[in-house]
């Protein structure tokens, strides 16, 4: 069903919906158009329909080949939407959620090309606030790139922004997906370059590994590792990749690189990872959800069974899978100290072999109810049959001697 978009643009067929809104392919003047709708909520507020006026100079201005250009801005009526390019592919998301991880070359040739739009924005005065695989588009009809990669082009560029305004987030709440979060900004501190560098670092391990470094389980717990917790080691990629993950997602911004070093740094990594195939990991456990569930149950997975992945942890309950570009743009609060001090482990969980339950997870735990159980059972039967090995013994025993203390003479 086709609607207007103001008066210059038409939309044609849903291609995705996200917490922001709904992204559309619309027809413009000049040919095929991506056109991002927000939601209706978000344009009947005046204060944000202000500021997505005065955002429009520093958004349509940005250009560059790994980013997804905003060709125009509309406001006319309910309608407040961002008019993009056309980009003819998929989402970074649905590649990992049908591949699970990536080679390291196709990983680092991506991360590369983020991190080169990132520099031209960052160049610019704008800071994107929300990198992760829904906002990174590969490009299917451009040519292929190192390790077989596409063309990545992040989009989404000042969407976070647009929608963080003082009366909908106040000082107690936070914009953005768990699991890409940077330290700073769970602890309150306004969002500057570096948190994208973290975010992107934390792209690139998932990408790698197929489960990002602090996430699984509730938000808030997702939300204290990202300061409380350390990066384990992957097993498997050279020590200048790790070496160069580790100081982006630094706690500290200003350890972390800049996009342009980012971006030259992965390249100069791509001919020592040319030909390795995608790493053998497991992920560290499953969600906490799914261990109280076995928890309740008393049972642990059965063998064979799949385990749910743990990739990011949505925020809006009952939101699609599917759906592009998901739980973006939803607040929450931020943990208090004491919070973020009380129950940290100290070191993220290790990557594990397939299949082995993780220590203290339900799995692990019902692993233990059952060794428990079998030495119980173990020590009970050696028990009977020591008594019964007893009992044996003493029907072949000779009488006791007779009781000294009466038998012995008296002293004279």
């Amino acid at each position: 069903m086709a609607r207007r978009i103001g008066s210059r643009y038409t939309a044609h067929q849903i291609l995705g919906r996200g917490s922001a809104g709904t992204v559309w392919l619309g027809e413009g003047p000049d040919g095929p158009v991506a056109i991002k709708l927000l939601r209706e909520d978000l344009s009947s507020d005046q204060e944000l329909v202000g500021r997505f006026v005065q955002e429009r100079t520093a958004l349509l201005g940005l250009e560059h080949p790994h980013v997804v250009s905003v060709r125009d801005l509309v406001v006319d009526g309910n309608d407040l939407a961002l008019v993009m390019d056309l980009v003819r592919g998929t989402d970074l998301r649905t590649r990992l959620d049908r591949e699970r991880r990536l080679a390291p070359e196709a990983a680092v040739a991506i991360a590369a090309d983020v991190a080169d739009g990132l520099a031209a924005a960052h160049a610019a005065g704008v800071v994107h606030r929300d990198v992760k695989p829904e906002n990174v588009l590969l490009d299917m009809q451009g040519p292929l790139g190192p390790g077989g990669s596409h063309r990545a082009l992040l989009t989404d560029f000042g969407v976070a922004k647009l929608i963080d305004t003082p009366r909908r987030t106040r000082a107690s709440k936070i914009i953005g997906t768990p699991d890409y979060l940077a330290p700073e900004i769970v602890e309150g501190l306004p969002p500057r370059a570096a948190v994208d560098i973290y975010a992107l670092a934390t792209v690139l391990y998932e990408l790698l590994a197929g489960f990002t470094p602090f996430g699984g389980g509730h938000p808030g717990a997702v939300l204290r590792r990202h300061v409380t917790e350390t990066v384990v080691p992957l097993p498997g990629i050279p020590d200048e990749l790790w070496q160069l993950l580790v100081q982006c997602l630094a706690k500290a911004p200003a350890s972390r690189l800049r996009a342009s070093e980012l971006a030259a740094r992965l390249r100069e990594l791509l001919p020592l990872l040319a030909g390795m195939p995608p790493l053998d990991v497991d992920e560290p456990d499953t969600d906490e959800a799914e261990e109280a569930a076995e928890e309740l149950s008393g049972a642990a997975p059965a063998a064979g069974q799949p385990v749910r992945r743990r990739g990011a942890v949505p925020l809006v309950p009952g939101a699609r899978p599917s759906d592009s570009n998901r739980d973006t743009h939803t607040s929450m609060r931020v943990p208090a100290p004491d919070e973020l001090a009380g129950g940290a482990r100290g070191t993220a969980r290790a990557p594990r072999a397939a299949g082995a339950p993780r220590p203290g997870s339900a799995r692990n735990r019902a692993v233990t109810r059952r060794r428990r159980l079998t030495l119980a059972v173990a020590a009970t039967l050696l028990t009977a049959a020591g008594v019964a090995t007893w009992l044996t013994t003493t029907d072949d025993t000779p009488p006791p001697p007779p009781d000294m203390e009466n038998s012995a003479p008296a002293a004279p």
